[in-house]
């Protein structure tokens, strides 16, 4: 029988969803356990950037008006908090992922433009929860010639779990790096199983990015 779930880490990238700065430990929005899954997470991405796989960071972005926010959330937003707002340090990348320096062109996300962060490596801002709604990253992604997708980040419930379905909607394998993400629970563990995905370790999935070892070419 043919497997068509399984990953293909010959033609993998690397997802991270909602890494920012607004939502790690001790901060005023924080999500409980992103800092630690921030630090799992770039120890992904450096073991992506030397396999030469593509990452895609992505990131939410609320304008201070509120105007582009979820409906749950544009009220606060208009009477003042300060949740991942456009051009503020708590809308960056958490520093574990990023080279030192690197800053959100916060104009070009909003239009829907990719950036580039470095050799194969973008960030892509999502208007809602899934990363798929209304962005350019499946087209990114066809046009890499990538079948499989490992995710990662902050926070299970919300946006990475959305994230996921819709990749499966759209036929990507995909694993997740079950230590470099918040929020995780058993349930949401056995429903991703049903789905076909492949749940994993960084460890596991840095192992699987090597090559064979005196394997003749």
């Amino acid at each position: 029988m043919t497997d068509y779930a399984s990953p293909v880490f010959e033609s993998i990238a690397l997802v991270s969803i909602d890494v920012q700065q607004d939502l790690l430990d001790g901060q005023p929005h924080e999500i409980a356990g992103t800092s630690a899954a921030a630090a799992v997470v770039g120890r992904l991405c450096e073991a992506f950037r030397l396999a030469g796989k593509p990452i895609v960071h992505i990131v939410r972005l609320y304008r201070s008006d509120g105007s582009n926010a979820d409906l749950c959330r544009r009220g606060p937003i208009e009477h003042g908090m300060r949740l991942l707002i456009s051009d503020t340090p708590g809308a960056e990348l958490a520093a574990e992922l990023v080279p030192q320096g690197t800053t959100l062109d916060t104009e070009l996300l909003l239009a829907g433009g990719v950036q580039e962060i470095g050799p194969g490596e973008v960030a892509i801002y999502k208007p809602r929860w899934g990363a798929f709604y209304e962005t350019p990253l499946a087209a990114h992604l066809r046009e890499l010639g990538v079948s499989t997708l490992a995710f990662c980040g902050c926070n299970f419930p919300n946006c990475p779990r959305t994230s996921i379905y819709e990749a499966s909607e759209r036929d990507f394998r995909i694993v997740l790096a079950e230590d470099a993400i918040s929020g995780l629970y058993d349930r949401g563990r056995d429903e991703l199983s049903n789905i076909g995905v492949r749940l994993m370790t960084s460890t596991e999935i840095t192992s699987a990015l090597r090559p064979a070892v005196g394997t003749t070419p």
